[in-house]
């Protein structure tokens, strides 16, 4: 009997792992989730405890500082109790750090919340290095970029709707239009304890295989011998820096997008206010959230508001999961390194036109650059992950350990806008994305006669 064929969704053999794909999936809308609220997170305390650019951005150093913390615990266990047993310790984590948001609102201190945040990520840092090169390994390995990306689609998902529920607890108020975003920061966290908790049920009776990658550079061997040699493959350590730059940039541009459309963008037609309002009259259920998008200033111009933009951060996550879909669709048909290197350059001129203020052509490329964003993380992981075999797992923790750019860049684009502007600010990402076309443009030298 000749074994069936591998595919997108099954392994040598014929079994089908779309269940369990599917399953992961719920992994990365989590994560997702958590990152979209972080995002919105910095506006809140700049105006709540009148804290400059650079100072807010502590929230994104504390975020990625988990990550960065423990990555190579991640790993480590991940290697130890297998992809299933890492997944369910992320899980906990995430739910222990949710609960703690309950203690937070009661301290009411920003160190408080930023330990919060730190637990959040300790848990997604987990289940990023697991979910990840697991999703690589759930079938056919020429497809393993088209899963990554696929599954990262959930992931846009959860970043759609993390800044609505930002907006609608961080930017709420009262009756009398006091803030009460720090009395009501704690209920979508909670929320996401007990969702996580009950992922964690689900993952312990669940089938969840613990497969092997493929070894195409003979890492078969001792653990000890291995850890060097990874990094002697530059397909590899080249990722970790390609990622660690994609990741500052594309922090910096999260975190300050509620910064820069209240700030940058030209002036609201007052028409514009007059169909919004319209339409929050007969929005139902919606009515809150369609509410208050604009505020005037002194001499009566509109601009957008805090809570406006924190929900147009909802249509930039759009852009994000469509580049996230339609990314995996031409993965099946473009080499993944050259649509990688295609998506740095173009964002690179999108951040050299907002940089350059060019009014609402500068504002459409901040949503333009999410879109080109949307593959750049998952295309990255799975070229630098690329072949290593039984290290798969090792060289995930040090992927996902590069994600600490992300708690630098911020403050770096903080610094910038403090002393110019928003727009100026822009340069910083512009460099970022410059390496990351570079990395995809020479991957194929560096992956050597295996990328063929």
């Amino acid at each position: 009997m000749i074994a069936a064929k591998p595919g997108i969704f099954s392994v040598e053999g014929g079994k089908n792992l779309f269940f369990t794909f599917c399953l992961v999936s719920t992994l990365f809308f989590v994560w997702g989730f958590c990152n979209g609220m972080i995002d919105i997170m910095d506006k809140h305390f700049q105006e709540e405890l009148h804290l400059s650019l650079s100072q807010s951005a502590w929230v994104q150093f504390a975020h990625y500082l988990g990550y960065f913390l423990m990555a190579l615990p991640a790993g480590a266990l991940a290697l130890k109790v297998g992809y299933k047993g890492g997944i369910i310790a992320g899980l906990l984590i995430v739910a222990a750090g949710g609960l703690w948001f309950l203690v937070a609102t009661q301290i009411a201190m920003f160190w408080a919340f930023l330990v919060g945040v730190c637990a959040i990520a300790s848990g997604l840092t987990f289940l990023e290095t697991v979910a990840n090169p697991y999703t690589t390994a759930l079938g056919d390995q020429r497809y393993a970029a088209v899963r990554i990306n696929l599954a990262q689609s959930c992931n846009g998902i959860g970043w759609i709707l993390g800044p609505i529920a930002g907006s609608m607890f961080f930017y709420s108020v009262d009756t009398h239009g006091r803030s009460t975003g720090s009395e009501l920061l704690y209920i979508p966290y909670v929320a996401v304890a007990i969702v996580v908790l009950v992922l964690a049920v689900v993952f312990i009776f669940a089938d969840v295989p613990d497969l092997k990658a493929n070894d195409e550079y003979r890492l078969d061997r001792p653990v000890a011998t291995v850890s060097g040699s990874i990094w002697l493959r530059p397909h590899f350590s080249m990722a970790v820096a390609a990622q660690f730059l994609y990741v500052a940039a594309q922090a910096g541009i999260f975190s300050f997008f509620i910064n820069y459309m209240t700030s940058q963008v030209p002036a609201i037609p007052q028409s514009w206010n007059s169909i919004m309002t319209g339409l929050a009259k007969h929005a139902g259920l919606f009515q809150s959230w369609l509410s208050g998008w604009f505020r005037a200033d002194n001499t009566g111009v509109l601009a957008i508001s805090n809570k406006g933009a924190a929900s147009l951060a909802s249509l930039a996550f759009v852009c994000f999961l469509v580049g996230r879909v339609t990314g995996a669709g031409l993965l099946r048909n473009v080499p993944s390194h050259r649509l990688l290197t295609v998506y740095g350059v173009m964002n690179v001129i999108l951040a050299l036109l907002v940089f350059s203020k060019l009014g609402w052509l500068s504002a459409a490329c901040v949503f333009l650059s999410y879109f080109f964003m949307s593959i750049m993380f998952p295309t990255i992981f799975a070229l630098g992950i690329h072949g290593l075999g039984p290290q798969t797992k090792r060289a995930s923790a040090y992927l996902v350990m590069a994600i600490i750019g992300g708690a630098l860049l911020p403050k770096l684009m903080g610094y910038v806008a403090d002393h110019s502007d928003m727009s100026r600010s822009f340069i910083v990402p512009m460099f970022c994305f410059a390496f990351v076309a570079f990395y995809g443009y020479k991957w194929p030298k560096y992956a050597g006669p295996s990328a063929e």
